[in-house]
């Protein structure tokens, strides 16, 4: 078979996708009306996740399965946008790590809002102006996000969705490598980098910066100035990548979480985790009869971690994950005994336990 023809087939199987991705989202468009007329929301993250999974199942190949995502979740965006476009926010500027898991989860067909702290991404959402959230929670490297840790004790919002990213960090600068007097970034990318730094740049001088795309502004500007930043932040705000992947750990993965008003429901065949916060009274094996309310149960808790409530001295918040919704029959006996046991219980929300 010559080149033309083999294009000339290509050119047929592009008139036939075209027709049936043109009917997919007609139907969605339907399945739109059918939403604002039963109150539903039109972001449903149980069922998109539920939608990637059988199209896992079905892939046979060579196109594999993160490509096969990437591209359909373009056609869910466009099919959610043909519904109603989502407002979605998240902590900025532009090209931040954040912005891109964002951009990752819900797509082109989405407008998006750039914020400067956690906090106004909540309060934006809390105040309809947005209707998610996106806000990183914790690296594989660097630990917990304390601010995002705060706001969902503070808050009524929900958790509705994770996001996990690969995160590859490049050194930007306009200076060669013997040429840079000082490396800015947001305080967890300096530590993920912190080994990389010590052995390439001893004598620089390391400066937070509000965020990561920030910092590669400011290394605009200042020509013995470098940020460490991704790549796409180089490329948007125009300043040169001096070096690649200079995290210190090549599995470096940040876990964002999508916060929203709507919890959400429970996934097909119970593919779900869910997020919990308590305090303890202070007696010996509290925290044992707390996690008991799970064992017990066969409820698998999958993290666990502490923080200072800040209510008083010495008194910690317990945040865990357990797999399982919170609609789960075994999984809301545990909270309600787990409310017997503990003087402060919140729910965090519940939802699809993938990985992007």
């Amino acid at each position: 078979m010559n080149l033309d023809s083999l294009r000339n087939k290509i050119d047929s199987i592009d008139c036939e996708l075209i027709r049936l991705l043109n009917e997919r989202i007609r139907l969605a468009g339907n399945i739109g009306e059918v939403k604002k007329r039963d109150g539903v929301a039109v972001y449903d993250p149980g069922r998109e996740e539920e939608v990637f999974r059988k199209l896992g199942a079905l892939n046979e190949g060579p196109l594999d399965d993160r490509a096969l995502r990437a591209i359909y979740r373009e056609v869910i965006s466009a099919a959610r946008a043909l519904q109603r476009q989502l407002c979605v926010a998240y902590l900025g500027p532009e090209a931040t790590y954040t912005h891109q898991a964002a951009m990752k989860h819900f797509g082109a067909n989405t407008q998006y809002r750039s914020l400067d702290s956690v906090r106004e991404v909540f309060e934006c959402v809390r105040r309809g102006e947005a209707d998610c959230g996106v806000v990183p929670i914790e690296n594989s490297t660097q630990g917990t996000v304390i601010a995002a840790l705060d706001m969902l004790v503070e808050s009524d919002l929900k958790i509705v969705a994770q996001i996990d990213m690969p995160i590859s960090h490049c050194l930007i600068s306009h200076a060669p490598l013997d040429g840079i007097r000082e490396v800015h970034s947001k305080d967890n990318a300096l530590g993920q980098c912190r080994n990389w730094i010590a052995r390439n740049l001893p004598s620089a001088e390391l400066v937070e910066s509000a965020s990561t795309a920030r910092a590669v502004r400011h290394a605009r500007e200042n020509k013995h100035a470098a940020a460490i930043a991704s790549r796409v932040a180089a490329e948007l705000y125009g300043v040169p990548v001096v070096c690649e992947n200079i995290q210190d750990k090549a599995e470096n993965i940040t876990r964002f979480l999508v916060i929203g008003k709507q919890p959400s429901p429970p996934r097909e065949g119970g593919r779900d985790k869910t997020s919990l916060v308590f305090t303890l009274h202070s007696q010996p094996g509290t925290l044992v009869r707390a996690i008991a309310c799970f064992s017990s149960r066969g409820i698998n808790m999958v993290k666990i971690e502490s923080r200072p409530s800040r209510q008083k001295l010495w008194d910690y918040l317990f945040f865990i994950d357990i797999i399982g919704h919170f609609e789960d029959p075994p999984v809301r006996e545990a909270f309600d005994e787990l409310t017997g046991v503990c003087p402060f219980v919140k729910w965090l929300g519940s939802y699809p336990d993938t990985v992007e």
